[in-house]
């Protein structure tokens, strides 16, 4: 993958996402729909970054069209992490897949844990079973916020720059490795929250959380509900795996619907807990 490529890439990804959010969509679910520019120059940005930092994991493949089917992937440390993995709509059944999936396959190599979050598509499912990731369900929650039930946190704070360092340990404590140089990309998307005594942080909007990592459930619990505090209005909380069921407990009592979306794959690793993990990113 080049620069010149990223917008083109932007452009797959999204419109091969929508359409298995058309394929799989629920009754009572919000309506598909493509991302808003807003959306796209985030996504533009976060790639662009990891041809700076994982110039070896990005492969298109072009025909005389331009780019149909890409992979981005990166390295931290012990763990291999897929970032995206899309076809062009009608492009599938040619190996395109293939063709972009083996060499980001192949950049992680050496690393002894794997990470990547998938969607309902049922080919690169069983892509991703055949690299040897288990696959596990993901939660997904949305809704109003019940305020009456919102308890009185403590113990947190706004995040800075000098907090990373020992975000990154923890990261490596849950995932085999830092977020790093990915820490821009995801505070290009939300505000950071850190607990005081240093045992678990959160990236969230006013509308959906990020990333929430914690040392204990307990620790996690309380940087959850300080997200769900901020909603403005409906709030998401998605990528949770039946390893973080304390997170399944704060969803529920914040009375959001729940329902299943995608897959967690690990690859010589189980679920992290008590981590709730980011889509791309993870």
């Amino acid at each position: 993958m080049t620069p010149a490529d990223v917008p083109m890439a932007e452009e797959v990804s999204d419109l091969a996402f929508h359409e298995v959010d058309r394929w799989t969509h629920r009754a009572g679910r919000p309506a598909p729909e493509r991302r808003t520019p807003q959306r796209s120059e985030t996504w533009i940005r976060r790639t662009a970054r990891f041809l700076d930092t994982d110039p070896g994991g990005c492969w298109v493949a072009v025909d005389e069209s331009g780019v149909v089917g890409f992979a981005t992937s990166i390295v931290r440390e012990r763990v291999w992490v897929l970032a995206t993995f899309a076809v062009r709509p009608g492009q599938q059944g040619r190996g395109i897949g293939r063709a972009v999936l083996e060499p980001a396959l192949a950049y992680g190599a050496a690393c002894d844990r794997g990470l990547l979050s998938a969607s309902e598509d049922p080919r690169a499912l069983h892509r991703y079973h055949a690299a040897g990731f288990a696959l596990y369900p993901q939660l997904f929650f949305r809704g109003e916020v019940d305020r009456s039930r919102l308890p009185s946190i403590g113990g947190l704070r706004a995040g800075q720059a000098d907090d990373l360092a020992w975000m990154d340990d923890l990261d490596r404590a849950l995932r085999g490795g830092p977020h790093g140089p990915d820490h821009s990309a995801l505070s290009d998307m939300a505000r950071l929250v850190v607990a005081r005594d240093r045992s678990g942080y959160a990236y969230t909007t006013g509308s959906e959380t990020y990333v929430v990592a914690a040392s204990t459930p307990e620790v996690g619990t309380r940087l959850l509900w300080e997200c769900l505090a901020g909603a403005e209005g409906v709030f998401e909380v998605s990528h949770v795996t039946t390893a973080n069921q304390w997170a399944v407990e704060v969803a529920m009592n914040a009375r959001l619907a729940m329902s299943t979306d995608g897959f967690l794959a690990v690859r010589g690793m189980d679920p992290p807990a008590p981590y709730v993990h980011n889509g791309a990113l993870l």
